[in-house]
């Protein structure tokens, strides 16, 4: 069944190489041909690899039963070679041919959003945001703030932000849910450690084409920007609001100093939001046995806890710790991500058998 499929993945592979040959002088077809070759190559590649071990293994079980008692010997200390080898490009293989996640690719949207805690859930919220900023900044991702709700002493009572950088959603995705903290507070004179928690939403950045929303499913609305403690720091009305009247969600940005700039962010947004209202469905109808979903998470559900007194952070889907919480805040997420990563795959393979 497995060199059925890549069988099949190679041929296509041959195909492709001859079409681009054929409209050399079609650029736009020969781009695209070019991205679904260049998405192919290191299957194709570890196909070629694998057939030959395969066929490698096969020669050296026929010499098992020479009369040359040196070739047995040589041939046996072959396929102690060989079939690890041939098992580990299979593993490799089948995880390659694992449906991939659409959006893996894409930019990302995160909402950090302070749950329960008051101020310190406020505070909690800005460390967030500067720890995804770390992670961002190794990966050489830019970080830009689409909207902010600030707090007043350093915490944000929301932040919307977009990271932009090939690849960033894959990383983020496990992001979302809810974060929990267990600290003593600045603003706690008694000394006793509160619970506090975040939310966290991570959305997958979608283009125009991907979403069409028609201006009928729109009412837009334009204020004054408001700064902290709701005074008005501009008189021009450049915020602007809008709700999409089918689902009724509404995004609200200001942060900008023209009202078509706030106009743009909050557009983004909005598509982001029903982009990944449309995948949702899409995977749910492709994979009703599916419950975990352990790449997207629920909002509703408690992902990790942030203990400061024990400097351990925990994360409650892989029942992983780590005892360096400030690492952790600086961006040192892929302990975490890393296991999630492979859980998700793990959790693919097995529904694609």
């Amino acid at each position: 069944m497995l060199l059925d499929n890549l069988a099949a993945i190679e041929a296509r592979f041959t195909e492709i190489t001859k079409l681009i040959e054929e409209n050399i002088d079609d650029y736009q077809k020969v781009a695209e041909l070019s991205k679904e070759k260049s998405d192919m190559e290191e299957i194709v590649d570890k196909t070629r690899l694998y057939r030959q071990t395969l066929k490698s293994i096969e020669e050296a079980e026929t010499l098992l039963d020479s009369e040359d008692e040196e070739m047995r010997i040589l041939a046996q200390e072959d396929l102690e070679k060989l079939r690890p080898q041939a098992e580990a490009l299979e593993g490799e293989l089948k995880s390659l041919l694992v449906p991939k996640d659409p959006r893996d690719k894409r930019n990302v949207i995160m909402e950090i959003r302070a749950g329960t805690g008051g101020d310190e859930a406020g505070l909690f919220a800005a460390d967030l945001f500067r720890m995804y900023s770390r992670y961002a900044e190794v990966h050489r991702w830019e970080i830009e703030i689409l909207s902010q709700n600030e707090t007043g002493i350093g915490g944000y009572k929301e932040i919307i932000f977009m990271v932009k950088g090939r690849g960033a959603y894959s990383k983020f995705k496990f992001e979302s849910g809810v974060h929990r903290v267990q600290r003593i507070p600045s603003t706690e004179s008694s000394g006793r450690i509160h619970t506090s928690t975040v939310t966290v939403a991570v959305l997958a950045e979608a283009e125009e084409v991907d979403i069409q929303i028609p201006e009928s499913d729109l009412r837009i609305d334009v204020y004054k920007s408001a700064g902290a403690g709701g005074q008005n720091v501009q008189k021009n009305m450049t915020a602007v609001r809008i709700t999409h009247i089918p689902t009724n969600i509404v995004v609200a940005c200001q942060d900008e100093r023209s009202q078509l700039q706030n106009r743009l962010r909050a557009m983004s947004i909005l598509r982001a939001r029903l982009y990944e209202i449309e995948e949702e469905k899409r995977q749910a109808e492709e994979s009703a046995q599916r419950r975990s979903q352990v790449g997207t998470g629920e909002r509703s559900e408690k992902i990790r806890t942030y203990n400061y007194p024990q400097s351990r952070v925990t994360d409650h889907r892989i029942n992983v710790s780590s005892h360096n919480l400030p690492s952790v805040m600086e961006g040192n997420l892929d302990i975490f991500i890393d296991e999630l990563t492979l859980q998700d795959e793990a959790e693919r393979l097995a529904e694609s058998e």
